[in-house]
C-alpha cells in the first residue's frame, strides 16, 4: 500500500511538472509604448498565469520602436501609443491588417509634484515656471497631443523656450518627478495610484484622441503565444487592468 501511494504521488508530481514545463508553453516578443509600461507588466503577468505563455516586453517611444521594427528587430507584437505607426507597418508589409485594433485611448495630464502649482490652463497662461517637460513630438504621440493643446491655447510659441524634451513619456515624467522641471505633460496612466502634487486633466477638445493601437507583426503570425497575447489583450481581464491605469475604450469622452 505504501509503495502504491508513493507511486501515485510520483505520478501526480510528474503530471504537475509536465503541465508547468516551460517548453510546453511559448514566448512572444512585444514592443510596448513607454506610457503603457506599468499596465503591460501587469497584463503580461496575468497572461502568463492564465495561459503559461510568456510575453517578453521591450519599452520605448513609439517612434523608436517603429524604427527598430522596420530594421528587422525580433518583435512579434507592437503596442503603439498611436494608431498611425501600426497603420504604417501594415502599409510597409510588416504587419497583418486584420490584427490591428485600439486597445486603449490615452489621456493627457499637466502635472507637477508641487501642490497647488497646476490650477488649469491659467497655469500655462501665467507661465511663472522655468521648465515645462514634454517628450519628443517626433517619437511620442503624447507630446504631439501636448503641442496641440498648447497650440489650441495659442501658447505654443510663448512656452517653447521653457520646454524640456525627453526621449519618451517616461523620461518626461521623470523630469518632473525629480524636480528637473516644475511641471510637465504626462500620461494619466503614469499617475495611477499617485495623488501627490497638482494636476490638470487637459480637455479632450484641446487635442486629437490618443488612440493606442496594437498590431500583430508578420514575424508573430505563426506563433501561438503571440496570437494568444493579442486575444488576451482584448479580453475582460486585460481590460480591467487597462482601465485601472486611466485609459478608456471605444469612443473618446
Amino acid at each position: 500500500m505504501r509503495i502504491r501511494n508513493i507511486f501515485q504521488a510520483a505520478v501526480a508530481l510528474l503530471v504537475a511538472a509536465l503541465a508547468a514545463d516551460p517548453a510546453a508553453a511559448g514566448q512572444t516578443n512585444v514592443a510596448v509604448a513607454a506610457n503603457f509600461t506599468d499596465a503591460a507588466q501587469q497584463i503580461a503577468a496575468r497572461f502568463r498565469e492564465k495561459t503559461g505563455h510568456e510575453a517578453i516586453l521591450s519599452f520605448g517611444s513609439s517612434g523608436h520602436l517603429y524604427t527598430q521594427i522596420s530594421h528587422d528587430a525580433p518583435f512579434e507584437i507592437f503596442l503603439s501609443a498611436d494608431d498611425a505607426r501600426p497603420k504604417k507597418l501594415i502599409e510597409d508589409g510588416l504587419a497583418l491588417p486584420e490584427s490591428r485594433f485600439t486597445y486603449a485611448i490615452g489621456r493627457l495630464v499637466l502635472w507637477s509634484r508641487t501642490a497647488n502649482l497646476v490650477k488649469g490652463e491659467e497655469t500655462l497662461r501665467e507661465a511663472t515656471f522655468t521648465r515645462l517637460s514634454i517628450c519628443d513630438p517626433a517619437a511620442a504621440p503624447y507630446s504631439t497631443a501636448a503641442v496641440e493643446a498648447m497650440t489650441s491655447l495659442n501658447l505654443h510659441d510663448t512656452l517653447k523656450p521653457k520646454l524640456v524634451v525627453g526621449a519618451n513619456i517616461s523620461q518626461a515624467y521623470q523630469f518632473v518627478a525629480t524636480g528637473n522641471a516644475e511641471l510637465g505633460f504626462v500620461a494619466l496612466s503614469q499617475l495611477a495610484g499617485n495623488d501627490s502634487g497638482s494636476r490638470w486633466m487637459v480637455p479632450q477638445n484641446f487635442y486629437r484622441p490618443i488612440r493606442q493601437d496594437a498590431v500583430l507583426l508578420k514575424k508573430g503570425a505563426g506563433n501561438e503565444a503571440a496570437i494568444a497575447f493579442m486575444n488576451f489583450l482584448k479580453g475582460p481581464q486585460a481590460h480591467t487592468i487597462i482601465e485601472k491605469f486611466g485609459y478608456s475604450f471605444g469612443k473618446p469622452e
